[in-house]
């Protein structure tokens, strides 16, 4: 009886997830479809199917956002719905405490946070990733592409004759020096025009500045300067804005994209935020479990649905934005990253268990 009570509740709670996550979806994919329309309105070369295929790749992070309000709303519903029926009541008397009939929707929280955590992030990075790519190409105007390697740092921008292709081997963010550089200069028809070779570059404003230099023009013999000023629209900010977005890099990929990025120079404060918030996603689910069964219990004694649902909605709310707050300090550096990743989690998880505690045992 034990384990098919709990098959029940674990259905039950499943399919209220999946109700809420669909319809959650599609009004999210609505609201995402009307905002690129607009954004494509004064485009004559995107049609409407390039519009639907921006929507759809955009979902797949979406998905992930709002998965922790699903199983929040899914949980108020669940348990509201049980309460009504008096299935928790007939629970209760045959002598269950409410941590037996929310283990299994723990169970089932515990699961979809693993589920995204090592199956789906990895396929909505590459999702992600090909809407960030198709929505610059179509809607944006990018001047510049940046990649870092274990080769070092590569960057394309714009200049006024054509394009330029710069390498710097290293980084000394701190001291705005970069170490080894090479730049290759394009006219507009992607024609080789010329090559720079530097010892040290130095990002200034509205210019790279290269030092100990040699440069080498079209059919011409390299020639030696101390300096040499290419310019340029790029600033160390924009280097460090212009690196693949965590949410475009699956789970897996990103301790070595951390350590490559710490060995250049750059900070990686925003991946590593990421990946341990990532680690910590479970735990978050499991947090809005108990705060949803917090509120929910109270029915079974004191009533009023309505006000139990708004209290426990604006409870997960307040905890997206004190995570988003803790993140924010994290990632300025007033807190360990790991701190910052954790601690949201960890407190909702803790308070919520106390309200049931208490509930419970008085």
């Amino acid at each position: 009886m034990g384990m098919t009570l709990a098959f029940y509740y674990a259905r039950q709670f499943a399919g209220w997830v999946a109700a809420v996550f669909f319809g959650i979806m599609a009004i999210v994919f609505i609201g995402d479809f009307v905002e690129m329309l607009r954004r494509a309105s004064d485009k004559d070369a995107v049609g409407i199917t390039d519009v639907i295929e921006l929507t759809l790749l955009k979902q797949a992070n979406m998905a992930q956002i709002v998965l922790p309000f699903v199983i929040l709303f899914a949980g108020l519903l669940c348990l509201s719905r049980l309460t009504r029926t008096n299935e928790l009541v007939v629970s209760r008397a045959a002598g269950l405490s409410a941590w037996r009939f929310l283990l299994p929707a723990l169970v089932v929280a515990l699961l979809l946070g693993g589920f995204r955590v090592a199956v789906f992030n990895p396929v909505a990075s590459v999702m992600t990733e090909r809407f960030e790519l198709l929505e610059n190409r179509l809607l944006g105007n990018r001047g510049s592409f940046l990649s870092l390697s274990e080769t070092g740092l590569w960057v394309r921008q714009s200049t006024e004759d054509g394009t330029a292709i710069i390498h710097a081997s290293q980084i000394a963010q701190e001291q705005n020096q970069f170490l080894d550089m090479i730049a290759f200069r394009f006219n507009e028809a992607g024609d080789f025009i010329g090559r720079i070779d530097a010892r040290f570059g130095e990002l200034s404003e509205g210019q790279w500045l290269f030092t100990d230099v040699l440069l080498q023009m079209e059919n011409g013999r390299p020639t030696a300067l101390e300096r040499f000023a290419l310019p340029t629209n790029l600033t160390l900010d924009n280097l460090q804005d212009s690196f693949a977005a965590p949410e475009t890099m699956s789970f897996w990929e990103l301790p070595e994209f951390i350590e490559v990025l710490e060995q250049a120079g750059f900070s990686a404060q925003r991946h590593r935020l990421h990946f341990h918030a990532m680690l910590a996603s479970p735990l978050l689910l499991c947090a809005m479990v108990l705060i949803a069964a917090a509120f929910s219990l109270r029915m079974t004694r004191r009533g009023g649905a309505l006000g139990v649902a708004a209290g426990g909605i604006a409870a997960g709310f307040l905890t997206y934005f004190v995570s988003d707050l803790v993140f924010a300090l994290g990632l300025s550096g007033r807190i360990p990253v790991e701190l910052a990743a954790w601690a949201p989690a960890t407190v909702a998880t803790l308070l919520g268990a106390a309200v049931i505690f208490h509930l419970e045992d008085g």
